[in-house]
């Protein structure tokens, strides 16, 4: 870089170039020991007994499996490993693609130790030439349309490979100057004397090493160190492959992702069943020594259907599930609410607001809601939509303030795209948080049909405390372990931030149902918590006065309210998005959490708690023994495959895409 290979080419602070040394070099390296691990712990937990280091065996496994992928060069993500082959490259554009990989895991079933396997996807910088990436990455044509700033921001830390001397560098930033312009000090020899120092640009040392540069008008890639910048023109560098893209998709990349991602039940199963083969575990040293030996067909299982249950709408009406789904045409809503005050608000140039609003209407009479012709449609100006997204939306709502005699009920904002719109979190922020504003966000869609404003509306009514529909078995107040005894459920999870985003707060959530007996009604309450921590520790949160400003107080206390004041004698929480370790978490940190609260509010007996914990990030796939379909919704297996000691169960609750796989979502009850 900034020469011959042995060479580098010192920034502005060095004194003196430092030449590096081409001798071979010793390095002692020192191996300790660290514990011995006892795999028969392994076959004590298939058997139901407590063992301390069962899943420090199943590590050791997963590590012997890593590490054979490691040896073929592969990129290791936890426990899924992806290949270069250009066959498992999907183009998502903008730079990216989408990488098929394999996952790979053991675990303790009731018919013994298993090889979990499945296809897995991650997302990579597309290998070739810097330049061509800033291209695609940025949408533009020319290199001198390139944003730099974006374009550092993009690069840092990334790993490219010198087309001139095949040397690779982590990138650390830009040069500020072009290759033309950027110089650095060299010292020049004269004979035997040290000769002296010197300035040189970019483009005239790599001249004088017989590398000529077509573009020194673009800057250079600075791959040194921070107090030591050393510099390779962008025109030289190559991104390396398998290097992990971290940030957030546009809706395009999400949408050709999903596209491209599909695979019939049958060619994910062959593709699985094939990678056992071709990986040939058998021959594995390290498991042939302990004994494992992987079958290469896949685990036969039962399983059973349960019926889908029925809701019922307005007029009292039954609306029968086919294959897993409710389908809302031609029907009321149980409960539509009246919208008069509203209006709709456009931040997309491709927008026709008058149809929408019109459609809407139309939709909502079908649907039981009455919908009052909007205040006002107010349109974003030309010039205000090359602002930041935050004084777009301030200068919305000034325009919004102005068009409309008083608050609204709610605000249909029409977005200009679907995901990771810069305008949403500022637009909800305002709304919500600062002035109480029910919204409801859109896109506009070449399928702006029935059943899209059926959907929105759904969501609308929801939102403005209407109720769509409810259980037949609610209605007719049939779930005895509910309707006999006072509950509350209670419905938990935690967002974080988009990868790479550690700056973000995350986002503890619970919803708790309220008007008992109903089980339709939720109240929700949301706090912010520690960055990318799971655990919720604000569901109780005692003040120095003594009382208790926390999630779960809140919630019990509209409970009372409206359920008779009547408090829960009985608590059943689902818990979403914690893994398998975390578990006794759960129990220690949140549900302690619970009671406290609960004890916190009156003497009182303590409430019966069950706990469910569902999780969707996992890599059991059900596929049909003598069917090309996915299974259908509602199969449920609950041995076999499951923990040998822990009540869980899996369970595939809607129907499959068209051309997909179902997975199956494993419930586990804790307490």
């Amino acid at each position: 870089v900034g020469g011959s290979p042995g060479h580098e080419s010192p920034g502005p602070g060095d004194k003196k170039r430092v030449k590096r040394s081409h001798l071979p070099k010793q390095f002692v390296v020192g191996i300790s020991y660290a514990a011995r691990i006892p795999l028969r712990s392994v076959a004590l937990a298939l058997q139901g007994s407590d063992s301390d280091h069962a899943q420090d065996a199943l590590r050791v496994l997963d590590i012997v499996l890593r590490q054979q992928q490691a040896k073929r060069g592969c990129l290791l993500v936890r426990q899924s490993f992806f290949s270069d082959d250009s066959r498992n490259l999907v183009d998502l554009t903008g730079g990216v693609s989408g990488c098929r990989g394999l996952h790979s895991s053991f675990r303790t079933t009731m018919n013994g130790l298993s090889l979990n396997m499945d296809v897995s996807t991650t997302m990579i910088v597309t290998p070739g030439p810097v330049v061509n990436f800033l291209l695609t990455n940025q949408n533009v044509r020319d290199v001198r349309d390139i944003d730099w700033p974006k374009a550092k921001r993009m690069l840092k830390n990334l790993r490219v490979k010198a087309t001139h001397n095949n040397m690779e560098f982590k990138i650390i930033g830009l040069s500020d100057q072009p290759c033309s312009r950027q110089t650095f000090p060299m010292k020049v020899r004269s004979g035997s004397s040290e000769g002296q120092t010197v300035d040189i640009t970019v483009e005239e040392y790599f001249k004088s090493k017989q590398v000529f540069l077509e573009k020194p008008y673009l800057p250079c890639l600075d791959v040194g160190k921070p107090k030591r910048p050393n510099y390779l023109p962008i025109e030289l560098g190559n991104m390396i492959s398998l290097q992990r893209y971290t940030k957030a998709l546009s809706s395009q990349q999400r949408t050709t992702l999903v596209e491209k991602s599909r695979q019939k039940p049958q060619d994910r199963m062959r593709v699985v069943t094939d990678a056992v083969k071709s990986n040939r575990y058998d021959d594995d040293p390290i498991f042939s020594s302990c004994g494992i030996k992987i079958d290469s067909q896949l685990t036969r299982v039962e399983g059973r259907v349960l019926s889908a249950p029925m809701l019922v709408v307005g007029n009292s009406q039954d609306c029968v599930p086919f294959k897993g789904r409710w389908n809302y045409n031609n029907k009321k809503l149980f409960e539509p609410v009246r919208i008069e005050r509203w209006a709709i608000v456009n931040f997309s140039a491709r927008c026709d607001m008058s149809r929408i609003s019109r459609e809407l209407i139309n939709c909502g009479r079908t649907k039981g809601i009455i919908i009052e012709g909007p205040y006002s449609l107010v349109d974003e100006d030309n010039q205000a939509r090359r602002c930041a997204p935050i004084v777009r939306v301030e200068r919305m709502f000034e325009k919004v303030k102005a068009n409309l005699p008083g608050p609204p009920e709610f605000l249909l904002c029409v977005l200009p795209e679907r995901k990771n719109c810069d305008i949403y979190g500022p637009w909800k922020k305002k709304n919500l948080h600062e002035m109480g504003i029910v919204t409801q966000c859109i896109v506009p869609s070449a399928k702006m049909n029935d059943q899209y404003f059926t959907n929105v509306l759904l969501k609308i009514n929801a939102k403005l405390g209407g109720m769509n529909s409810k259980l037949a078995l609610e209605h007719s107040r049939q779930i005895p372990v509910i309707n006999k005894i006072p509950t509350i459920i209670l419905g938990m999870d935690v967002s974080h931030g988009s990868p790479g985003r550690s700056d973000i707060p995350s986002i503890a959530a619970v919803v708790g149902s309220r008007c008992w007996p109903l089980i339709s009604r939720y109240r929700a309450s949301v706090r912010t918590q520690s960055p990318k921590v799971e655990m919720i520790d604000s569901l109780f949160k005692p003040l120095d006065n003594g009382k208790d400003d926390g999630i779960i107080r809140e919630l019990l206390l509209d409970f009372y309210t409206t359920s008779q004041q009547r408090k829960p004698e009985q608590i059943i929480i689902f818990r979403d998005g914690v893994s398998e370790s975390q578990f006794s978490q759960v129990l220690n940190l949140e549900v302690d959490q619970i009671i406290k609260a609960y004890q916190n509010m009156g003497q009182g007996p303590p409430p019966k708690i069950t706990v469910i914990i569902a999780q969707k990030n996992h890599h059991t796939k059900l596929f049909q023994a003598d069917a090309p379909d996915n299974v259908p919704a509602g199969t449920v297996v609950d041995k076999g495959i499951v923990h040998p000691k822990q009540y869980d169960f899996y369970m595939c609750a809607h129907a499959g895409p068209i051309v997909g796989h179902l997975k199956a979502h494993p419930l586990s009850c804790l307490a």
